[in-house]
């Protein structure tokens, strides 16, 4: 069985890590001339706007059950690119201002972690270095899995934004049917750790005090 005070700390840090990464997108959508997340109510920092019961609930429950990687993910915010001044640039970035801000996340957590030292233990300072911990580690985990290069995740529709225009096209459309099927044999086979594995590594070298 998973401890209790996991799973007090981690799934309020994945929920609150998710609801910024969603309201970064449907706040830089807005900037850039599309308010249909707004109009929906996504520039919010109310985590139940954007919950989606299986990548938000259900997923990470499994995923601290069976001692893995606990991810997941929220409702997407709705993008209109017909109201967008330059559709594929400001989709781009769009769809990194979502990993973006977990990274900024991170980066404060690891400054938190640096104040209250790394091996605080007890009272108020062990408690705050538990959560500072578990921000840093997983909004860096959400960054990296939400940056590959599958649609439907943002690193997909990064590439798609940076790719040539005769290139990015059929990718889109060749990938992005079969995008969640390729995470699911990725998951399966343990590819999805050796892609996330490196580079969460080196980050986490950066940032832990």
């Amino acid at each position: 069985m998973p401890d209790i005070g996991q799973l007090l700390v981690i799934l309020p840090v994945l929920l609150l890590s998710l609801t910024i990464h969603e309201a970064a997108h449907a706040l830089t959508a807005n900037w850039y001339g599309d308010p249909t997340a707004r109009r929906l109510g996504r520039i919010s920092l109310n985590p139940a706007v954007h919950v989606d019961p299986v990548g938000t609930v259900i997923l990470p429950l499994l995923g601290i059950l069976a001692g893995g990687f606990v991810f997941g993910w929220a409702k997407p915010v709705p993008v209109n690119p017909a109201n967008l001044r330059r559709p594929r640039q400001d989709f781009l970035v769009i769809a990194a201002a979502g990993p973006a801000s977990n990274i900024v996340l991170a980066i404060g957590a690891s400054w938190l972690l640096a104040a209250v030292g790394l091996e605080a233990a007890g009272g108020w300072a062990g408690a705050v270095a538990t959560f500072a911990f578990a921000m840093l580690q997983l909004n860096l985990l959400l960054a990296v899995f939400n940056m590959i290069p599958v649609p439907p995740l943002d690193g997909g529709n990064v590439l798609a934004g940076l790719l040539p225009e005769w290139l990015a096209e059929p990718y889109d459309r060749l990938v992005r049917p079969w995008g969640f099927v390729i995470l699911l044999v990725l998951m399966a086979t343990g590819g999805l750790y050796q892609i996330i594995g490196p580079p969460m590594s080196l980050l986490m070298g950066w940032l832990l005090p």
